[in-house]
């Protein structure tokens, strides 16, 4: 076999998820530039992770966009100050259905997948 020159692995930046467990089986934490999917049922994590994220965000002086579907922002502060935390600095866009258990009004997000040409 002819010999190769394997070129040394270049570290890959990560962000933390503001959760040092996670960050440490995430290998540093999330790759910035990538769009990542949290999914569960009610009581897993979800709002933790994005909030412990956004907040980890705002404290190395990211900017910190959050967008609900489900919560309004008076919800989520509530939801926060369980943990202590505080939403300051975070911009809240409420996507939230009015009607809320309304399925004829609820509003949905396709996958681009779902879309033909």
């Amino acid at each position: 076999m002819p010999a190769t020159s394997a070129m040394p692995a270049r570290p890959v930046e990560r962000v933390s998820t503001g959760i040092g467990g996670l960050d440490d089986v995430l290998l540093g934490g999330l790759q910035p530039g990538r769009v990542y999917l949290i999914e569960g049922t009610p009581g897993t994590g979800k709002t933790t992770l994005t909030r412990s994220f956004l907040l980890a965000g705002l404290a190395v002086g990211d900017s910190a966009p959050d967008v609900t579907l489900s919560e309004t922002g008076p919800e989520l502060e509530a939801a926060a100050a369980v943990h202590g935390w505080s939403l300051a600095g975070t911009d809240v866009f409420e996507w939230v259905n009015q009607a809320r258990l309304d399925l004829e009004a609820a509003q949905s997000v396709l996958h681009p997948s779902k879309l033909g040409l």
